[in-house]
């Protein structure tokens, strides 16, 4: 035998007896008395395991409920390069390391000490369980195959899953969250941020959630209507200033919870009128069909039209004066005395909504105040034709078409015409009015209906 087989020979023996002979470290005396129990460790507890014995391992549960054994060290865990599944919660854990590990499926590690978690080296991550742990990052970035995300009671101040698109479960509360978008998790049915700082949560996209639990955030509207799946919701202790529930399954819903939210003066629902005794706050009545009806429930002072030659303000009980819609133009206060003609508003805003009426103040110097036009379009100006008699001497009023056709007659002028005939809107014309004073002259002329 040449020299050259002779040294093949024995390379190759040594290389396998290196290999046969391989061991990993496990400084780790619990971890190591469980792979001991398990079959992988013959014993005695000496630091080291066979490499070979745990390579294909796939499934390994390290977990305190199972062993028994309190576990602070997964120095080892490197060479369980065939796990697809990993359970090592309720120990002791400061730090793991699962870079290695790139076929793990289920990694839960939920009520241990780690401070930093690393997981973007496991991209068939589709469950991960880190709750109760120190946490203030946590990058899923890598998990595009990601199911079920729990990571609550951790120190998180931000989260990003908009590569986890698969998500069905996210569970992320009581962290340090001040925003969280989920707007692109559409296969999300579970979603629980509640106790943290989150001021706008957006789930319109979310058809198939079922369970929302936001309860103590900042969050200030929230509007379910999309979510025709949902059966409990509880966003209790926010600052809502805006809620709609109308997703048409309140009959099917099992737990509605919106109470602590001291600005919330009514709630969008499928059904005003329907049972919502089982709901919290069991004492809330003001529930409306529709976020615009809500403004109806912020008091407002309301003022009929003045004709005069000047007018004063009086002092109101719910709103306050200004020249303008909305709360703009000047303000205007009680005891002003009113010199030219012009419309006023009354104007109240609470915390979350407003409400508001208007009246005309009409300055004339005359006996009475025909006017040539009205807009009666509900919005509280010009709503009527009305006319104006300062001094009682109008007896009645007679309203014509163009055709000469009677709409209306009015025994005196308490009251104005609306712009209708026998109920039906009449549209936009010019029309004839014929006054009857108490001294019987008659004055006749035109006035023009604005649409």
């Amino acid at each position: 035998m040449g020299s050259k087989t002779i040294f093949f020979v024995i390379s190759f023996y040594l290389v396998s007896f290196c290999c046969l002979s391989q061991n990993t470290f496990i400084p780790d005396d619990n971890f190591e008395q469980v792979l001991i129990d398990l079959g992988l460790d013959s014993g005695p507890l000496d630091d080291y395991v066979p490499t070979s014995n745990i390579t294909f391992v796939t499934s390994l549960d390290l977990s305190f409920d199972t062993t028994g054994l309190m576990i602070s060290n997964l120095t080892g865990i490197e060479d369980f390069t065939s796990l697809n599944q990993l359970f090592v919660q309720n120990n002791q854990l400061t730090s793991i390391d699962v870079s290695s590990n790139t076929n793990l499926q289920i990694l839960w590690c939920f009520n241990n000490q780690l401070s930093t978690l690393n997981v973007s080296q496991n991209p068939n991550l589709i469950s991960l369980r880190c709750e109760d742990n120190l946490l203030t990052n946590l990058d899923t970035l890598n998990n595009i195959n990601l199911n079920v995300l729990i990571c609550e009671r951790n120190n998180l101040s931000t989260l990003n899953v908009s590569n986890n698109t698969g998500l069905s479960r996210l569970q992320c509360g009581s962290n340090n969250l001040t925003s969280l978008d989920v707007s692109i998790n559409t296969n999300l049915s579970y979603l629980s941020c509640q106790q943290n700082n989150i001021m706008t949560l957006n789930v319109e996209n979310n058809s198939k959630l079922t369970t929302l639990l936001c309860f103590e955030n900042a969050i200030s509207a929230l509007n379910i209507s999309n979510n025709f799946n949902l059966t409990e919701i509880d966003c209790s202790n926010n600052t809502l200033c805006s809620l709609n529930l109308n997703n048409r399954n309140n009959t099917n819903m099992t737990s509605i919870n919106f109470e602590f939210n001291p600005d919330l003066n009514c709630v969008v629902v499928d059904n005003p009128d329907a049972d919502h005794t089982t709901w919290q706050p069991v004492n809330f009545a003001n529930y409306v069909n529709s976020n615009e009806a809500c403004s109806d429930f912020i008091p407002v002072d309301s003022l009929d039209t003045v004709f005069g030659t000047s007018y004063t303000l009086p002092t109101l009980n719910n709103g306050n004066y200004y020249t303008e819609p909305n709360g703009m133009g000047t303000a205007l206060n009680a005891g002003s005395i009113i010199n030219s003609t012009q419309t006023i508003f009354i104007y109240n805003q609470t915390s979350c909504y407003s409400n508001q009426t208007s009246f005309s103040v009409i300055i004339n110097n005359e006996d009475y105040f025909i006017p040539k036009y009205f807009t009666p379009n509900n919005d509280g100006i010009n709503d009527v034709w009305q006319v104006y008699d300062r001094l009682n001497l109008v007896n009645n009023i007679s309203i014509y078409n163009r055709y000469g056709k009677l709409l209306k007659f009015l025994p005196n002028t308490t009251a104005g015409w609306d712009g209708t005939y026998n109920g039906q809107i009449l549209n936009s014309d010019s029309y004839w009015y014929e006054i009857i004073l108490n001294s019987k002259e008659v004055l006749r002329g035109y006035f023009t209906l604005k649409r």
